[in-house]
């Protein structure tokens, strides 16, 4: 059963920069604990946790969350600055 209590971990205090491909899928760690920031590789399991896919509508370059904070999920919104600052 997953864990009510589980929490994000920010896996950095700044985005992953990440050029995207038109019409591709790519499936954001919600966690922090996968090993393949940004990306998920199923480390969430059991702790109630989804990840969040995202689809490329153009090939660009976009900044996926890395503190897991953001309110915009998967892209970042700032809210690392908040969290860095806290954690100093």
């Amino acid at each position: 059963m997953a864990s009510e209590t589980a929490k994000p971990n920010p896996a950095r205090f700044e985005p992953y920069e990440v050029n995207v491909e038109a019409g591709k899928t790519y499936v954001w760690c919600a966690c922090g604990r996968s090993r393949n920031q940004p990306f998920c590789d199923g480390s969430h399991s059991g702790t109630g946790i989804v990840p969040v896919p995202y689809k490329a509508e153009t090939s660009q370059t976009i900044y996926f969350c890395g503190c897991k904070a953001t309110a915009s999920q998967p892209m970042c919104d700032g809210s690392h600055a908040a969290l860095s600052q806290r954690s100093s």
